[in-house]
Parts: C-alpha cells; sequence; structure tokens
C-alpha cells in the first residue's frame, strides 16, 4: 500500500528507524578536539583572505 507521501508503508517504516538511528548522533555534543581543528582552520582561511 502507498501513502499520502507516494512510499510504501515499508519504505515509511525505514525512513522512521533511519531518523531515529541518525537523530542520536545529532545530538551527541561536538568532542573538543575536533572543534579546535574547526577553529584553527577558519583562522588559517581568514589569514589567506588578508
Amino acid at each position: 500500500m502507498v501513502g499520502e507521501t507516494g512510499k510504501s508503508s515499508l519504505e515509511e517504516q525505514i525512513d522512521e528507524n533511519l531518523r531515529k538511528v541518525f537523530q542520536k548522533d545529532t545530538e551527541e555534543p561536538v568532542p573538543d578536539r575536533f572543534v579546535d581543528l574547526l577553529k584553527q582552520l577558519k583562522e588559517r582561511e581568514q589569514a589567506n583572505d588578508k
């Protein structure tokens, strides 16, 4: 059976389960080391633009 979105109920279940799995990942904090690396890259970009 196809729902309003044009997807079968199985596809809708898969979508919902994937959302649940990846939602947990998006709620985790970014590690400090990664934030520091991003800051360094941004500083280098700004220095190169001058």
